[in-house]
């Protein structure tokens, strides 16, 4: 999937007019540079733009506001040169809504001790200005990253190139609409939540519609439509007929490819970007949208079973904070299913009725239609498949009644001992970190839900950062997660938290 808008991040250098226009002719020549190196550097997602140094509170406060009103600015990367005294900063951090980063970097990398005199020391002062803005930010108790390094140390450049995905990730979100066919499960807990919260906190659009509003529009696609998308799907996955009826199993997979058709126009005619189904609510649907659900997921939507809209979302904004991704192994939604307890080969098997993104899998993709023993339809078409190998990030966002908590669980996904032939879904295998047993047991006491958005291309900083900038609890579960620990924080979280 692409993005929207060109999005890019504005750099803004700190100085003041003490040291004279030499000095601040060097701070400008030297952000100048920063610059340039960053975006040649081939590492960053999105370009970096210089802004002219910023030596006054009036410049400061035009600057933020200037990026606040620029649709294509997804953040700002602040460093201090030289010393930039910090309630010069104050209104114009007030002001600031977007994205922060402080790069607490500086120009050189080594101290040169030959010729290092006090026009050096006064023109070089990052060590020191940038404790001045950092103390300021921190008293306002705004939320920023902080990135500690020299400015061509690569390590330092991919942490920025994370940040800028989970920035724009964080932009993107206010701009997320759900579209809600039916509602939650009946006496399911987990997929419930305040909707007016979230739009709040995330900025979700979350709207409902009664199914038979799609059935109007899916039940209006030509035949000439569905035979073409049919004959689309014939030619690029594997059919398994499994002894069923050619004609018969090709009418079965022509039901999703209508589905597929009449959802994609309804979403991008009512401009939704993520979509909410419920076996238990399909109206005159003449399936369970599953093959057509899986292609819509690919092409960048978010979903969420059984009304999960929380998932849904945050399907959509994992997604977005990926694209464009070079060499991306894929997003999707993913539900624990059953566990693999013998020593040694611990997982959990991952799947669900239906709905997993194609996008996570490895080698051939086939379709099968097989029966459904939920939702009373005809034997939906779905794909079947395995997923990559490789690590990655599996999240979930719970309601607590008063606040919103992220669950991030470092994962690593491999392959099943022996395939499952008689299993016709799409599955991942996975060990949660730090292994099976704590792993499960932390995700249980955090308050985990049994539906997940999953990602190999996101980390568990990324996410962290992102539960950041929402000013939510993050609770991480990955190789240094320790029980007793993990419950003392969730008591601190609370206590914390709970103030906001």
């Amino acid at each position: 999937m692409k993005l929207n808008k060109n999005y890019k991040f504005w750099f803004a250098t700190g100085s003041q007019d003490l040291y004279g226009d030499e000095c601040l002719n060097k701070v400008a020549a030297h952000s100048k540079e920063i610059v340039a190196g960053l975006n040649a550097s081939g590492k960053l997602p999105f370009e970096v733009v210089l802004k002219p140094t910023l030596i006054s509170q009036a410049s400061i406060r035009q600057t933020f506001n200037d990026a606040n009103n620029d649709p294509e600015c997804a953040g700002v990367i602040t460093w201090m040169h030289t010393f930039s005294p910090a309630k010069m900063w104050i209104l114009g951090l007030q002001e600031y809504r977007k994205p922060l980063c402080h790069l607490h970097t500086q120009f050189n990398e080594e101290i040169p001790y030959d010729t290092i005199d006090m026009d050096f020391m006064n023109e070089n002062q990052s060590a020191h200005g940038d404790r001045e803005y950092g103390h300021i930010v921190s008293r306002m108790g705004i939320e920023r990253k902080i990135i500690v390094g020299h400015w061509q140390d690569p390590e330092v450049v991919e942490e920025l190139s994370g940040w800028m995905y989970t920035a724009v990730g964080a932009i993107e979100s206010s701009h997320i609409r759900v579209c809600r066919f039916g509602d939650n499960m009946n006496n399911v807990a987990v997929t419930e939540g305040d909707k007016v919260e979230a739009q709040i906190k995330f900025g979700w659009e979350i709207d409902h519609y009664n199914v038979n509003d799609l059935v109007e529009i899916v039940d209006a696609v030509s035949e000439s439509d569905v035979n073409a998308l049919t004959d689309e799907y014939y030619s690029k996955y594997k059919i398994l007929l499994e002894g069923r009826d050619a004609d018969e199993f090709r009418r079965h997979v022509a039901v999703q490819a209508r589905q597929e058709i009449g959802l994609r126009k309804f979403l991008e005619d009512n401009d939704y970007h993520a979509v909410v189904t419920h076996f238990g609510m399909l109206g005159g649907l003449k399936q369970l949208p599953g093959l057509a659900i899986q292609r819509l997921m690919e092409d960048g939507y978010g979903f969420g079973a059984e009304g999960d809209w929380k998932t849904a979302a945050l399907v959509r904004l994992m997604k977005l904070m990926t694209a464009g991704k070079k060499d991306a192994k894929g997003t999707s939604f993913m539900e624990d299913y059953t566990y693999n307890f013998v020593k040694g080969k611990e997982g959990i098997l991952q799947a669900h009725m239906l709905e997993v993104c194609p996008s996570i899998a490895d080698g051939e993709i086939s379709i099968k239609a097989c029966p459904l023993s939920m939702g009373n339809r005809e034997d939906p078409a779905r794909l079947v498949f395995t997923a990559k190998e490789g690590k990655g990030v599996a999240c979930s966002l719970i309601d607590l009644g008063h606040r919103f908590r992220l669950i991030i669980n470092a994962v690593d996904v491999k392959k099943t001992e022996k395939p499952m032939p008689k299993l016709p879904v799409a599955t991942a295998f996975w060990t949660p970190e730090p292994d099976l047993k704590t792993g499960a047991a932390a995700w249980i006491l955090a308050g985990g839900a049994h539906h997940t958005s999953f990602s190999y291309d996101l980390t568990v900083q990324q996410m962290v950062d992102l539960a950041d900038t929402f000013g939510i609890e993050s609770v991480v579960i990955d190789k240094d997660t320790n029980l007793k620990s993990l419950k003392n924080e969730l008591r601190w979280n609370e206590m914390f938290f709970s103030r906001r």
